[in-house]
């Protein structure tokens, strides 16, 4: 079904220039920060997106990307793009909650539990909608989504297989109140951090665990500081790919156009990617001694996520926010 939907999807989204053959007078360049490794699912996808602009350029126009947060601390990124001091940044939804609290709605727990729903979220309609509330609340524009499966959490104290084995442990989170409600729901002990100082949190033992995506934990070498992993299914990460609004209105309408297919065909790719790379990532780490768990009684961790929900109704713009993707995903 994903795959029929990213089909259709890329006929749709070639409308906005896949087949043009741009020249521009003038070399320029664009960077792209990125929060995560160079071999990422982040990282790829800002490859890909390279790829295409570089290509339907000409070459007149070269994108560079820095990786593993060496432009700054997500949030950093995020605050530079707004300003137009950085051209663009891919970076976890989370950590931009705190400027574009609507985008919270793709972070409440166990409202997207599959890739059908999480591409009908990010899409179409829905992707419009989140779009123009980007534009108006943060002065940034979605160029794309890069997709990274569910965030797993990790731990160096024990192996955590019911309720009970998170009630105390610290745990990394963004610095998102929907992350942090979540994690106290389940009586853990959530400590907002930026994502660059995590590794050494964990290393140092400030932190006891974090949760991330299969190939986010296996490139960042999660499983060098920790040494339990539990499948969780409570958010599916997204990493949008911003661009400042004004930054971007001062471009010519031909490299916008190309940006914007670039960063939808780029969004298409790594859906495929990430859900080949993940198993992988998940048996390298496996086999470094890293070991797996899986929760006997998710349902009731999924119940106490829930019941956060509605304190965060006003943040995300209304109920009718939240009944409006999941009347989108259910079709």
């Amino acid at each position: 079904m994903v795959k029929k939907l990213v089909i259709a999807l890329l006929g749709i989204f070639l409308v906005y220039g896949g087949s043009m053959d741009s020249g521009f007078a003038a070399e320029k360049i664009l960077k792209v920060g990125v929060g995560d490794a160079i071999d990422s699912d982040a990282g790829v996808f800002a490859r890909k997106f390279k790829e295409i602009v570089e290509k339907q350029t000409n070459g007149t126009v070269e994108v560079q990307i820095f990786p593993n947060c060496s432009l700054g601390d997500e949030g950093e990124m995020f605050q530079n793009v707004r300003r137009g001091t950085l051209d663009m940044a891919c970076i976890g939804v989370g950590n931009a909650v705190p400027f574009i609290s609507p985008l919270g709605v793709y972070t409440l727990p166990y409202l997207l539990t599959n890739d059908e729903e999480v591409v009908k979220a990010t899409t179409g309609d829905l992707f419009k909608y989140f779009n123009d509330v980007s534009i108006k609340r943060g002065g940034v524009r979605i160029l794309g989504h890069c997709y990274t499966n569910f965030r797993h959490l990790t731990n160096s104290v024990r192996p955590v297989t019911r309720l009970e084995d998170i009630k105390g442990l610290k745990i990394r989170v963004p610095a998102s109140k929907i992350n942090v409600a979540t994690y106290q729901a389940w009586g853990a002990n959530p400590v907002p951090m930026g994502w660059a100082e995590t590794f050494t949190a964990l290393q140092q033992g400030v932190v006891d665990g974090q949760d991330n995506p299969y190939v986010v934990n296996y490139t960042t070498k999660i499983h060098e500081v920790q040494k339990y992993l539990t499948e969780l299914h409570h958010q599916y990460s997204l990493q949008p790919l911003f661009i400042g609004e004004k930054h971007f209105k001062n471009m010519t309408p031909e490299l916008q156009a190309v940006l914007i297919d670039a960063g939808m065909q780029a969004q298409m790719y790594i859906l495929e990617w990430q859900k080949k790379n993940s198993q992988k990532a998940r048996e390298a780490m496996e086999k470094a001694g890293l070991q797996i768990s899986t929760l006997e009684d998710e349902t009731e961790w999924e119940n106490l996520a829930r019941a956060v929900w509605p304190e965060f109704y006003n943040f995300v713009g209304g109920k009718e926010v939240i009944d409006m993707v999941t009347a989108a995903i259910a079709k």
